[in-house]
C-alpha cells in the first residue's frame, strides 16, 4: 500500500456536475430576464418619483432656496443613477436566446463588472446627494416646527435611508453576486469540460 496518497490527484479527477448547455442557457436568459424587469421597474418608479418631485415643487411653490436645491439634488440623484443604471440594457435586451454558451458567460462577465462598479460607487454617491438633497428639502418645513418635532423628522429620515444603505443594499447585493457567480462558475466549468 503506497504512504504517498496525492489527493490532488483525486481531486482533479472528479467529476462535476454541471448542468446541460441547454439548461445553462436557460437558466442566463431567466437571470437577464429578470434583472431586466427589475431595470424597468427601476426606471418607472424613479421617473414617476422626479415627476411627484417636480409635482411638488411647482404646484406647492417652496419659499425658501433651500427646498428647491434640495428637490433638484434629489431629481440629479435619480436621473445620474438611472442613467448609469440603464448601460445595463444592451446586455439584457439581446433577443437572440439561443446564444452559446460562449457569448452567454462574456455577457455575464460584462454584467458583473457594471453591477460592481454601480452597486458600489454609483449606490453611495445615489444615497449622499439624495441625503443632502431631502435634508435641504425638509429645512423650510422643519424649521417650523418645534424642536422634539424637528429631531424626530430628520431622525427618521435619516434612519430609513441607514436602513436601505446599510441593512437592504447589503443584502441585495450579496444576493445579486451569488447568482450571477453561480451561473458564471457553471458556464466556465462547461466551457472547460469542452476544451478538455
Amino acid at each position: 500500500m503506497k504512504d504517498n496518497i496525492d489527493f490532488k490527484q483525486y481531486w482533479n479527477k472528479q467529476k462535476i456536475e454541471t448542468p446541460a448547455p441547454k439548461e445553462l442557457i436557460k437558466k442566463a436568459n431567466e437571470f437577464k430576464r429578470k434583472t431586466r424587469f427589475k431595470l424597468i421597474a427601476a426606471n418607472l418608479v424613479l421617473l414617476a418619483t422626479c415627476m411627484g418631485i417636480s409635482f411638488i415643487w411647482f404646484y406647492y411653490q417652496p419659499e425658501f432656496l433651500t427646498t428647491k436645491i434640495g428637490i433638484v439634488l434629489c431629481i440629479i440623484a435619480m436621473l445620474i443613477y438611472l442613467a448609469f443604471h440603464n448601460t445595463l440594457a444592451p446586455l439584457l435586451l439581446n433577443h437572440s436566446l439561443e446564444l452559446d454558451t460562449k457569448t452567454q458567460l462574456k455577457q455575464l462577465i460584462t454584467l458583473k463588472e457594471k453591477q460592481r462598479f454601480q452597486q458600489t460607487t454609483l449606490l453611495n454617491g445615489y444615497f449622499i446627494l439624495l441625503s443632502l438633497g431631502l435634508g435641504l428639502y425638509m429645512y423650510e418645513y422643519v424649521v417650523r416646527m418645534r424642536l422634539p418635532w424637528a429631531i424626530f423628522s430628520y431622525g427618521s429620515v435619516l434612519f430609513w435611508i441607514a436602513i436601505n444603505a446599510f441593512y437592504f443594499r447589503p443584502k441585495i447585493i450579496k444576493k445579486q453576486q451569488t447568482q450571477l457567480d453561480k451561473l458564471i462558475t457553471q458556464l466556465k466549468d462547461f466551457k472547460a469540460q469542452l476544451t478538455d
